[in-house]
């Protein structure tokens, strides 16, 4: 067995307990007080000095004795408003729940920090290990960049990692190129003229509008955009009035936009803000479309990536290793890294419902469980990648 999946494994029950510290208490959104102060603690107890750059975003960084270059690994901590169902005996009891695995994440991540200082004499650089907040937000990468977490010193080269329920348990996959989508949350604000149910034409129906704008908004993808071209549009929320017999003043969708292809996506919501507008004015009413916020499609380094998971081989062995083109139509804000620096992002299986039941529920589902024995992998794979880039990029 490689020395780091040895080392990792003698602290798997420590990386557990992070893990279930952090999954018993989850937080949402940019400002996590509580997981903040957890993860801080727990890298100065490693001999680290945490630095907070902006609203529960940690840096910590580890040289080794040699100069080189700067690799920087990232974790997120935020978790999802949803209460959770599963039977575990570590669950959340706070109406929130970490469903996507960042909790995981930011476990595996204090695992390897303790690998490197454990190995800091192999580290010829400097690995910089970076906790942040509101990554299913999109805000969270975004106000790292802007707070300088690839300065001081210069970040060469990054890397992230994800869990994924229902592939098998240590499997890795990486996308080649443009693997993961670029998404644009929206807002639509359909105003009209409330009135009685019994006299409509004394108001303006915003319902009416609303369910015209959202029929017309389908024919974006199915006749503007080539088959070819993954994209997809989708309305989540659609929520107006509050009584039977009245028509309201407002009606209110939520969605979001995602493909692929940069251009495609401004491309659609363009469109989408021709329709939204000009369907209003033609049944009398007023309606406005708002971006909330994006992310941008996420672009694999493929010289990195090819690199990187070669080292990833020495770890979970040839066949574990798994490499694709293309991909799926999720997003990850770790995207807005890609732009500024050669970026590798690689999910990590998390368990099938073949290896247990429990295992293989969809990712943000309120049942959802993870295989923590893939915790010291997910560390190892932190630390070695980090060192061995390092060692062969001076």
């Amino acid at each position: 067995m490689n020395q780091f999946m040895e080392q990792a494994q003698s602290i798997k029950e420590d990386i557990i307990g992070y893990r279930r510290t952090i999954h018993s208490h989850p937080e949402v959104g940019q400002a996590l007080p509580r997981t903040k102060k957890y993860v801080m603690d727990k890298l100065r107890e490693f001999g680290y000095e945490p630095e907070e750059i902006c609203e529960s975003g940690i840096v910590a960084i580890i040289k080794g004795n040699k100069p080189g270059k700067t690799f920087l690994l990232r974790a997120d901590m935020d978790a999802l408003p949803m209460a959770e169902a599963t039977a575990c005996e570590f669950k959340s009891t706070n109406g929130c729940m970490h469903s996507c695995g960042h909790d995981m994440h930011t476990a595996m991540l204090l695992g390897a920090a303790r690998l490197l200082k454990q190995n800091q004499d192999q580290i010829e650089g400097t690995v910089k290990l970076v906790f942040q907040s509101d990554e299913e937000g999109f805000t969270g990468a975004k106000r790292m960049l802007k707070a300088g977490v690839l300065e001081n010193p210069k970040v060469d080269a990054a890397m992230a990692m994800h869990v994924h329920s229902g592939t098998p348990s240590n499997v890795i996959l990486c996308g080649l190129g443009t693997s993961i989508a670029g998404c644009n949350r929206f807002r639509i604000v359909v105003k009209g003229t409330g009135c009685h149910g019994a006299m409509p034409e004394l108001g303006v129906d915003p319902i009416n509008i609303a369910a015209h704008i959202y029929l017309a908004l389908q024919e974006i993808i199915s006749r503007e955009i080539s088959a070819t071209q993954p994209a997809v549009v989708t309305i989540g929320k659609f929520v107006g009035g509050d009584a039977a017999n009245i028509i309201p003043e407002e009606t209110i969708m939520e969605g979001t936009i995602r493909s692929l292809d940069k251009e495609i996506g401004e491309f659609i919501f363009d469109r989408m803000n021709e329709i939204v507008t000009s369907t209003a004015k033609m049944f009398r009413g007023q309606a406005e479309l708002i971006s909330l916020s994006s992310v941008p499609p996420l672009s694999n380094d493929d010289q990195l990536a090819h690199e990187v998971t070669n080292y990833m081989k020495d770890l979970v062995g040839e066949q574990a290793v798994v490499l694709f083109k293309q991909g799926g139509m999720g997003s990850e804000d770790f995207a807005s890294y890609s732009y500024e620096v050669p970026s590798l992002y690689v999910m990590l299986g998390a368990g099938t419902k073949q290896e247990n039941p429990l295992y293989g529920e969809p990712m943000h589902n309120q049942k959802v469980m993870f295989n923590e024995d893939i915790l010291p992998t997910g560390a190892a794979v932190h630390a070695y990648s980090a060192i061995m880039w390092l060692k062969n990029n001076k």
